[in-house]
Formats: structure tokens, C-alpha cells, sequence
């Protein structure tokens, strides 16, 4: 039973939709969970990526019972998502593809307000705003009296990563330039994202030319958390990880070195950044060893940066972060509450 639960909760991860199915229990075929472990084997902290990868060398029966297990959850996550941006968010175009699109939501503010931006992961080729979110965030930071924005953006193979980056840097422009009517302190924004999306706002807050490009610049933004990501130096992650993620780097960063480094936080780290770097991570080494290198780059060219890890292992803490941040239980939400009313004075 218990190694059923593993597997479903890789699988989500990789697909996702990890806060809903994170507790499913639910069993799959005896049949079908053989065929997973012969495949990946039962280490959880491996299920999610070799998942990802080999799903597609399970039979076609275990395929199917698999999908059914993720629409049946990213239908619930899906719908607890639209709920929420029903009655507490607006969705804003910002670009003309259905995928560049933004949730805002608004604080009980009468005077410009702080606007914490969130981007969500899901390896650069899947994930949404309505279900890789979180539930706590967007009250969480609403109660602080911060505006709060989660964004949708192209996925990898339709788009590449330079293009994900300047969606980040595009929904940051549409929320500036409708700042007074919607009560934005243009002056007071982060970045935040998880995952994928971590690399993202740590590309974005490194490498000038996605904000310039948007007519923007680093005076447009406070700072930048990034939660347990582990491609800011994308050679160096795609050489650790080739067997369990190698297809899913080589789709997002190619096989250009050159290319590799330019999508890589780390080496742009030598100023300009953006001014301040929270940096939080849970117990992976890829993703400690990448956060630290990061934030020592950036304290080497003078920029500030904190880095801080936390409790949860493997691909269960690394779904975590995600899922309970904002939750005051959660021993991240009041660092980053702390850090955040720092930087915003």
C-alpha cells in the first residue's frame, strides 16, 4: 500500500499536480505497480523524474490506469483552483497566446501596495496557475497587505526557455503599467517561483536582458525568491542529473554549452541583479548545492542574498515548499513573511 502511494505521488509531481494527489492512497493495479518498480524501482526521491522520463515503457493498460488516477485529481485540483480565482482573483492577458495569462489578486489596500508575482514550475513543459499555485499564498500574502499574481506561460516544446523567461518579465511589465488603477507600489515587487519557475525569476533577476526587453529594469524590482530550484547552473545540473532527467533538460536548455550557460543564473550572477535574493531550499543536494553556489555568486558581485534550507527530502519536500507555503504552520512561510517585511520597510 504504502509503496502505491509512492508511486502515484511521483507521477503527480511530474505531472502537476502534486498538491492533490500528494495524499492520494488509492491502489493501482498489482500489475501496473510492478511494472513502475520494475521500471524506476522503489526509491520515492526517483520516482517523480523517472516517471516523467519512461512513463511512456509502461504498458499501454498501466498508461491508462495512470491517467486516470491524474485526471481524476487534477479535475479536483482544477476546479478548487478555478474556485479560488472565481472569488478571489482576476485573470489578465498579458500576450496573445491563451497560455500568457496572469491571476491577480488584489489587496484590501487604499494606498499602493507591495506585489509579490509567482511563477510555477512543472520542468518548463507543463503546469498551471490553477493547480501548481498552492492554497495558501494568495491569502496568505493578501492578509499581509501585498498583492499577489500567479502567472501561466509557455511551455517547452512550443516555446523555449528564453521565451518563458520574457513572459515573466511581460506579465511584471502589464501589472507596472496598470500600477495606479490597481494600486501596485511599483517600487516594491518580487519575484517568486518553484522549480522551473524558481529558475525563472533567478534568470530574470540576473540577466537584464528579458526586463530591458520589456522596458523594464532591475529598479523595477525589489527582489526575487526562488524555492528549491536546482538549474542555475544548467551545465553542471544536466551533468548530475543526465539518467533521471536528462530528456527533460536537453528539451528545455539543448545541447549548445554555450546556450546551456546563457540559461544559467549562476554565471550571470556578476552584475546587475536584482537587488536582494532569498533563496530557500529543502534537503536535495542538487538543489542545496545549486541555491548555495548561487547566493555566493550574487554575495561575490555585492548583490544580497540569504539562503536557507528546510526540512523535506527528495521529491516529497521538494512538492512541499510549494504546497504549504504560506500556511503559518509552515517553518518557510514566516522566514520569507520576515524577509519580506524587510525589503519592503
Amino acid at each position: 500500500m504504502r509503496k502505491a502511494s509512492w508511486i502515484i505521488a511521483g507521477l503527480a509531481v511530474a505531472s502537476g499536480a502534486a498538491a492533490a494527489l500528494a495524499q492520494d492512497r488509492a491502489r493501482l493495479p498489482a500489475e501496473c505497480r510492478q511494472e513502475i518498480v520494475k521500471l524506476c524501482g522503489s526509491d520515492r526521491s526517483h520516482m517523480r523524474s523517472c516517471l516523467a522520463e519512461k512513463r511512456g515503457e509502461l504498458s499501454s493498460t498501466c498508461q491508462q490506469s495512470l491517467r486516470e488516477r491524474i485526471q481524476q485529481r487534477q479535475g479536483d485540483a482544477g476546479r478548487s483552483g478555478l474556485a479560488a480565482r472565481q472569488t478571489g482573483a482576476e485573470e489578465i492577458a498579458y500576450g496573445g497566446d491563451p497560455l500568457q495569462r496572469l491571476d491577480f489578486y488584489a489587496a484590501n489596500a487604499k494606498q499602493p501596495a507591495p506585489l509579490v508575482l509567482f511563477v510555477h514550475g512543472g520542468g518548463w513543459k507543463r503546469g498551471d496557475k490553477n493547480n501548481a499555485t498552492g492554497q495558501f499564498k494568495a491569502p496568505h500574502y493578501n492578509g499581509q497587505g501585498y498583492h499577489f499574481a500567479s502567472i501561466n506561460y509557455r511551455l517547452v516544446p512550443n516555446a523555449t526557455v528564453e521565451q518563458q523567461a520574457a513572459d515573466v518579465a511581460g506579465a511584471v511589465a502589464k501589472l507596472i503599467a496598470e500600477a495606479d488603477q490597481r494600486r501596485i507600489d511599483r517600487r516594491r515587487i518580487v519575484l517568486m517561483g518553484h522549480s522551473a519557475g524558481a529558475h525563472l525569476v533567478a534568470l530574470v533577476g540576473t540577466d537584464p536582458q528579458y526586463l530591458r526587453a520589456a522596458g523594464l529594469s532591475y529598479r523595477d524590482i525589489a527582489g526575487v525568491i526562488p524555492l528549491d530550484g536546482a538549474a542555475y547552473n544548467v551545465p553542471d545540473q544536466m551533468d548530475e542529473n543526465a539518467r533521471l532527467m536528462g530528456d527533460t533538460y536537453q528539451q528545455a536548455f539543448g545541447t549548445d554549452p554555450d546556450r546551456q550557460k546563457a540559461l544559467s543564473p549562476t554565471f550571470h550572477a556578476a552584475a546587475p541583479n536584482a537587488p536582494a535574493f532569498l533563496i530557500l531550499h529543502v534537503q536535495r543536494r542538487d538543489g542545496t548545492e545549486q541555491s548555495r553556489s548561487l547566493a555566493a555568486a550574487l554575495r561575490k558581485a555585492g548583490t544580497t542574498a540569504s539562503v536557507q534550507g528546510f526540512e523535506g527530502r527528495g521529491m516529497k519536500g521538494h512538492a512541499e515548499i510549494n504546497r504549504q507555503l504560506g500556511d503559518p504552520d509552515y517553518p518557510a512561510t514566516p522566514v520569507v513573511d520576515d524577509w519580506l517585511k524587510q525589503l519592503f520597510g
